[in-house]
């Protein structure tokens, strides 16, 4: 540890605080004499005024060098204090402890769901909670959003019959009003008011039966013993009625539940053929009822509720002649009936979330959205996940072999992994082979935590919730982030432009930001939606310009570093495919990046090869990489402005099934175009750098302006307002559509302007912040890994680890999620190293091995995928 202080530098370095403590005392002492308590006149036998006055001069530099000293202390424990953390936080340790909170929460997941019941269904109809406005969570899994199409798809030839009071009138509106928007309530009462969709066949009817008795057990009979059509699914509920009639007497509530005996078996028959919900009574506003209502209390029809739920229950069988209860509607009118009109009837906004919940409970095993995993079974393991699992444990048999023959000879230290976004590489801490047993031993790490990967996300072990935005879920995490990221701040190993450490706490801090921005689902805020894509601009950016940096220095146009980025790229993503059965595109941000690697190294590699030592021996040469980059620019505007010649070529098969995703190239398409012209700004701001600094005219030293000051100062102006200006233009965005429609072109001012405010003044370069760069050195696998195991859902929702404490939640998932992130990095270095050999024929058959592997892979998929669109039709 080195503080950079006069005088004491070398105390500081050497000694602990109690050392230093004790040292500063000493020197005060020796410095300066004790301050005399009161003045004594010259010629009163005392201290003359010389003496005084040296006194008191002393006594003011005691106070000095107290004041220097506990600023000196203050350093010293800000930077023990980092220390002491990093010593007893390893990653190490924390890989050890994530692990321990793995297993122990799979095994409390999967025995609460054991013991504890784990039906989904369970969960959406009984309880829940608000996140917010109008958004109803249920407990533990997620709810989709439904539009009328889905709707009519779901219920198509159904008959659906809402049976009871005006409660269920009013859930009737609510629900065939997500089928047709345009339907209004037309005022009958008291009366049947029937339905029907012709476009789907789909019929809805609302009958009108106030109150459990004989009328209604001959509706029931009829359906179930007579020739009447049975409806597929039943919605029934009353009480309110037989309160308000009787008074709310002990007698009608006696009656109430014999009637409920009499038609349980007629309900659980119909169960048997279809689905029977019983609505439970929501509560009311008893300030707000009607003097002919005020017999209506809560006490009366939470003893109607206990009744139904006794008399239904007492023959509740499992499986089929099952009747739900739907009890999570009067959870969510607990907190909105007091908005009630006339205290009885509820608000439009919570009817219209129980018709949501019985969606959910009816169309999500039928449709199986992605972002509805309440009342919906996950579909069982793909070949080609079996295939998977069986390569992940024969590895492991395979390790356990080696073991016992001995050959268990521990690697050497693992290289720290390559950074291959920007096209810098690390050397390697200690040269040597790997282990025969390494490769095992990674393949088998990495089965296992594709392991979990599978619990979290295709499998019913945890829960998972959905994502609700508010601005204090984005912006508080953000404050924390970056008082974290000052926190570690420290001195770079070098002050030139876009150093190593800055570019990896670029990219740290890009992607935390984007990590929040998923999970508090900051996408419906438009002013932070663009202030991301101009993120993900930046990403390739830095793509760009640390590629063409390489290969402009370095001339290295050969196989083998080819090889090794597109492995790092890819590896992780490819096992998650298999793993996870989903499409290449699902991961667009590594099929971009990909591509435009392989532009940028076809535009490099492509004759004439123009290298900086070719440049330097003739200035034509500048010319010709320009003209090569105004060729790439020519390429990607001819592509940008013909979408059909642009879908046709990646259309094409084996082509298309890389870049494919549910059937279309249309995602790949929009991603493409959204920042096509990122790489081309980072390439030729790469350019024009690497000349600006051969010809000497930059100032790189520490602590030095990039430009004279005039210049520095006008380029600090600009940039600033530059990138004032464009988060105003992004704040005032009136849809996505517009912004990113002008995206491509402005992105790129923001990215300036960033860069030249980070680097152009010598004290900012001289500075990093290790906290981020850590994280940049990890920022592929952060932005892969968090789609199944800190997201959910495929990104749709949210994974619950710790259910009922959602800040609790996040903490220990987002522990276990970088732990497993670094982990992985780690382990795809150590498979590049055996997967892609420096031997130029070895690396051929690998080669060859691997494009048999692929196309093997994508001829597996398009059968398996036509195998499935035939069961589906």
């Amino acid at each position: 540890m080195v503080i950079k202080m006069e005088g004491d530098r070398q105390i500081l370095e050497e000694t602990g605080v109690d050392e230093y403590a004790s040292a500063v005392r000493a020197a005060l002492e020796t410095r300066a004499p004790a301050i005399p308590h009161t003045r004594t006149e010259p010629d009163s036998g005392g201290v003359d005024a010389q003496e005084y006055s040296a006194s008191y001069h002393s006594a003011a530099s005691h106070l000095s060098a107290c004041c220097h000293g506990g600023a000196k202390m203050a350093v010293l424990a800000y930077s023990l204090g980092k220390r002491e953390i990093n010593q007893y936080f390893s990653i190490k340790n924390a890989k050890l402890l994530s692990l321990a909170a793995v297993i122990l929460l799979t095994v409390f997941h999967t025995v609460s769901r054991y013991y504890g019941g784990g039906d989904t269904c369970e969960w959406l109809l009984s309880s829940g909670r608000y996140l917010g406005g109008n958004v109803w969570q249920p407990y533990g899994c997620m709810m989709h959003r439904y539009k009328g199409s889905e709707v009519k798809t779901c219920l198509a030839e159904k008959r659906v019959a809402f049976v009871g009071d005006s409660r269920i009138r009013q859930l009737f509106y609510s629900f065939i009003q997500i089928i047709n928007p345009a339907l209004k309530e037309d005022g009958k009462k008291h009366e049947n008011i029937p339905f029907e969709d012709k476009s789907s066949s789909v019929n809805v009817d609302f009958l009108w039966y106030a109150e459990v008795n004989n009328s209604l057990k001959e509706r029931l009979v009829s359906w179930t013993e007579g020739p009447s059509v049975k409806p597929d699914i039943l919605i029934i509920g009353a009480a309110t009625w037989s309160i308000k009639l009787r008074g709310g007497s002990s007698e009608a509530l006696q009656q109430y539940r014999a009637n409920l005996t009499a038609i349980s078996s007629s309900l659980e028959r119909l169960a048997e053929y279809g689905e029977v919900y019983w609505v439970l009574q929501d509560p009311v506003h008893e300030e707000g009822l009607s003097e002919s209502r005020k017999m209506i209390t809560n006490e009366q029809l939470e003893l109607y509720n206990e009744a139904a739920l006794d008399v239904l229950n007492s023959s509740k069988k499992n499986g089929k002649g099952r009747v739900r209860f739907l009890g999570a509607l009067r959870q969510a009118a607990m907190e909105t009936i007091s908005q009630s009109a006339d205290g009885l009837h509820l608000p439009e906004s919570t009817r219209n979330v129980g018709a949501m919940i019985l969606l959910n409970a009816v169309c999500n095993r039928v449709l199986r959205p992605v972002d509805g995993s309440c009342c919906q079974s996950l579909p069982a393991p793909s070949l080609l996940q079996k295939l998977t699992a069986c390569v992940f444990l024969g590895s492991a048999l395979v390790l356990l072999v080696l073991h016992v023959l001995g050959h268990n000879r521990h690697p050497k230290s693992r290289p720290p992994p390559s950074d291959v976004e920007s096209g810098e590489e690390k050397k390697p801490a200690v040269s040597g082979a790997l282990s025969h047993m390494a490769p095992f031993q990674a393949v088998c790490k990495m089965g296992l935590i594709m392991a979990y990967f599978y619990l979290c996300d295709r499998a019913d072990v945890f829960m998972k919730e959905q994502k609700f935005y508010t601005h204090s879920t984005f912006f508080i995490p953000l404050i924390y982030m970056f008082v974290l990221g000052v926190f570690y701040s420290e001195n770079s190993k070098e002050a030139k432009f876009l150093n190593r450490e800055q570019t990896d706490e670029w990219k740290g801090w890009m992607q935390l930001v984007i990590l929040i921005y998923h999970i508090s689902g900051a996408s419906a805020f438009i002013p932070v939606y663009m202030h991301v894509r101009v993120l993900v601009a930046a990403y390739l950016f830095q793509t760009g310009y640390g590629h063409f940096s390489f290969f402009w220095l370095k001339g290295d146009f050969g196989l083998y570093r080819v090889c090794q980025v597109l492995f790092r790229l890819n590896f992780l993503v490819i096992v998650l495919c298999l793993v996870m059965d989903r499409p290449y595109q699902f991961y667009y941000f590594v099929p971009l990046v990909t591509f435009w690697f392989v532009v940028i190294y076809a535009t490099m590699a492509s004759w004439p090869q123009i290298l900086q030592k070719k440049a330097n021996g003739s200035g034509m040469w500048h010319m010709g990489i320009l003209v090569k980059l105004l060729g790439l620019l020519l390429f990607i505007c001819f592509f940008a402005y013909s979408q059909g010649l642009f879908e046709s070529i990646f259309s094409v098969w084996p082509i298309s099934k890389l870049f494919e995703l549910n059937g279309s190239i249309h995602e790949w398409w929009f991603r493409w175009k959204l920042d096509r012209f990122a790489i081309i700004h980072g390439m030729l701001f790469a350019f024009v750098y690497l000349v600006l600094q051969k010809c000497q005219v930059l100032s790189e030293g520490k602590g030095e302006p990039l430009f004279s000051i005039r210049i520095s100062n006008v380029l600090l102006f600009i940039s600033v307002v530059s990138f004032t200006t464009y988060s105003i233009w992004a704040s005032s965005c009136r849809n996505k559509t517009e912004c990113n429609e002008m995206h491509p072109y402005i992105s790129v001012l923001q990215i300036l302007a960033f860069v030249l405010i980070r680097n152009i003044p010598g004290y900012a370069r001289s500075l990093y912040s290790s906290f981020f760069a850590w994280f940049g050195k990890i920022s592929l696998e952060l932005f892969i890994c968090q789609y199944h195991i800190w997201l959910a859902a495929d990104t749709k929702g949210i994974l619950v680890l710790i259910p009922g404490s959602p800040s609790l939640n996040i903490i220990v998932s987002t522990f276990i999620f970088v732990c497993v992130a670094h982990e992985i990095s780690l382990i795809t270095n150590d498979l590049a190293q055996v997967a892609i050999p420096k031997d130029w024929g070895a690396l051929l058959k690998r080669l060859l091995a691997a494009g048999v592997f692929v196309l093997a892979l994508l001829v597996f998929r398009s059968d398996e995928g036509l195998r499935r669109a035939g069961k589906t039709d």
